[in-house]
């Protein structure tokens, strides 16, 4: 999805109207974000650069996923960078993907046990750790998932 649609699939239930008021903008602007931009050379000649537009090449020229981290975290949420997929034997990386995806979970386990045992509570700094222990485990499981997705291991799909 471009990030105009995302923008007007957000506006639609509050309104535009609303959004402008709010943020102090005019009706005329943010309608603006929402619209496909044909040519993205052209916004910044006058044009009005959408904000999520912004974010995304604040990312690419500073390189700090800290950036969409902390959007995520006021989202209550996450952010979790897709790993990049080795190039090796497709079943023997299917093997070993699932064994990594069961060995992060068992260390997530471990985390969260460990933790609970020790005084029937869980800390701020074990907490850093069940999150750091949960983070691993998302990450080796999306990129399973990823390349399940892809067809990676789809021998049908290899002749």
């Amino acid at each position: 999805m471009e990030s105009y649609e995302v923008l007007k699939k957000a506006f639609a239930k509050p309104g535009a109207k609303k959004i402008a008021a709010e943020l102090g903008l005019s009706q005329s602007l943010v309608y603006k974000w929402s619209q496909n931009k044909a040519d993205p050379e052209s916004w910044q000649q006058g044009g009005a650069v959408n904000p999520l537009d912004r974010i995304k090449q604040l990312y690419e020229l500073t390189g700090d996923a800290e950036l969409i981290n902390w959007l995520c975290q006021t989202a209550d949420g996450y952010f979790v960078k897709n790993p990049t997929v080795k190039k090796s034997s497709r079943d023997a990386q299917a093997l070993r993907n699932i064994q990594l995806f069961i060995k992060e979970f068992s260390e997530a386990l471990d985390a969260i046990s460990k933790s609970y045992d020790d005084d029937k509570s869980i800390d701020s700094k074990e907490a850093v750790k069940i999150r750091n222990a949960w983070e691993d485990l998302k990450r080796v499981g999306e990129a399973f998932v990823r390349e399940c997705e892809k067809g990676d291991f789809n021998k049908k799909s290899r002749k």
